[in-house]
């Protein structure tokens, strides 16, 4: 009995130390917040935002599309002759000149063949010559009536058929030389090769031409693209305005830019509109031409493509990574005189080194969010921070 009156007193003991703790934390949460809360201690802070004022500068319109690289020139070297190719005078991949040898296919046995047709044409120039000869010979005899008349009209006919077949000779010996020029294979331009498409020891040009490589022009180098509808009417409006004439398209510069280049560094001219819109795109086909000295660009790349549709005019402009987008389209987030955060619709214009054109919705005054625009929520307050 006395043993169960023990453990009923320590656990009567052991609630009322809890019951003690309990009151004394309660009481320090009380005094801490009613004597520290006015100090702000435990007050959430205002989410931090820099802002900036929209700045002047000079922008200009572009119309901009992505576009391909396409070489200027392309050829696939083929074997014109049938023959084995002896040798690849070429390393894969290099760049060659204008007439460099490429390849050579049995040229032994064309030469041979131009030889014996140039033989040819010697003995007929010569029967021909014969010929000539002993028809002036049968005139004067017939004069003389030394020869019949049907001697005369015989090396006449003779002439004139030694006279075919001297120019048939000649023809089959400018052949022969054609067939055997064709037994080395050259560079028709400057340009980089790609990779031999047979070995040599292997029989080419048997009953249809055999690719051997490719050869690409890419200085200069073409630039394709399409544009809509709608920039197509801004590029003619802006051709218009400064008196431009369909022969002046060579004067309409165009501004290219490589996938990760930030700036449009590479500059060419148009070369070349397509005469109507693809009915099923909608599209315009366009052509820049560009010089290509240092080979940085490479057919087949995809590139920026814009051109200029108004003169340099002052805009407001903001960086472009403080517009943001919803379904509705963009808009800039500011901070008002209160610091409350509001939000504005704004009308986009050109971009030009990562500052975007503001030709509605912002004034220059007005405080725009360019960063801590995840912590800045419309109609909330904002701890406010120039830039």
């Amino acid at each position: 009995m006395d043993v169960e009156i023990k453990r009923n007193k320590g656990a009567i003991n052991r609630m009322i130390a809890a019951a003690v703790v309990i009151v004394v934390a309660v009481c320090f949460i009380f005094y801490f917040t009613k004597h520290h809360s006015r100090e702000g201690v435990l007050e959430i802070p205002l989410p931090k935002v820099i802002v900036q004022n929209p700045q002047w500068k000079e922008m200009v319109d572009y119309v901009t599309q992505t576009g391909t690289l396409v070489a200027y020139n392309s050829v696939d070297l083929v074997a014109r002759v049938e023959g084995y190719l002896d040798s690849i005078e070429f390393t894969d991949g290099t760049f060659v000149k204008k007439g460099q040898e490429l390849f050579v296919i049995q040229p032994d046995t064309y030469y041979q063949q131009w030889v014996a047709a140039k033989a040819t044409v010697a003995v007929q120039i010569a029967a021909n010559t014969y010929a000539k000869s002993e028809y002036e010979r049968q005139k004067k005899m017939y004069a003389q009536d030394a020869t019949s008349l049907n001697n005369v009209e015989k090396w006449l006919a003779k002439t004139e058929e030694t006279d075919a077949e001297v120019q048939k000779a000649v023809a089959n010996e400018k052949i022969a030389a054609i067939n055997y020029s064709y037994t080395h294979v050259n560079a028709p331009f400057d340009g980089r090769i790609g990779r031999h498409l047979v070995d040599a020891g292997n029989l080419v040009g048997h009953g249809t031409a055999t690719d051997l490589a490719n050869i690409e022009q890419i200085d200069p180098i073409y630039a394709y693209f399409n544009l809509n509808e709608l920039d197509l009417i801004k590029l003619r409006d802006a051709a218009r305005a400064n008196d431009f004439k369909p022969e002046d398209i060579n004067q309409i510069s165009a501004d290219i830019k490589l996938q990760n280049e930030t700036t449009f560094k590479h500059r060419g001219k148009l070369d070349f509109v397509n005469t109507g819109l693809n009915s099923s795109t909608g599209t315009l086909e366009f052509r820049a031409l560009l010089d290509n000295k240092d080979y940085a660009l490479l057919p087949g790349l995809f590139v920026q493509v814009r051109i200029a549709v108004s003169k340099p005019e002052k805009q407001l402009t903001i960086p472009d990574s403080a517009v943001l987008y919803d379904q509705i389209g963009p808009y800039a987030l500011i901070a008002d005189a209160n610091s409350v955060v509001q939000l504005k619709r704004v009308k986009l214009g050109s971009i030009e080194q990562d500052m975007r054109a503001i030709t509605q919705g912002l004034s220059a005054t007005d405080k725009v969010i360019i960063r801590g625009l995840q912590f800045a929520t419309p109609d909330n307050k904002v701890n406010v921070l120039e830039n």
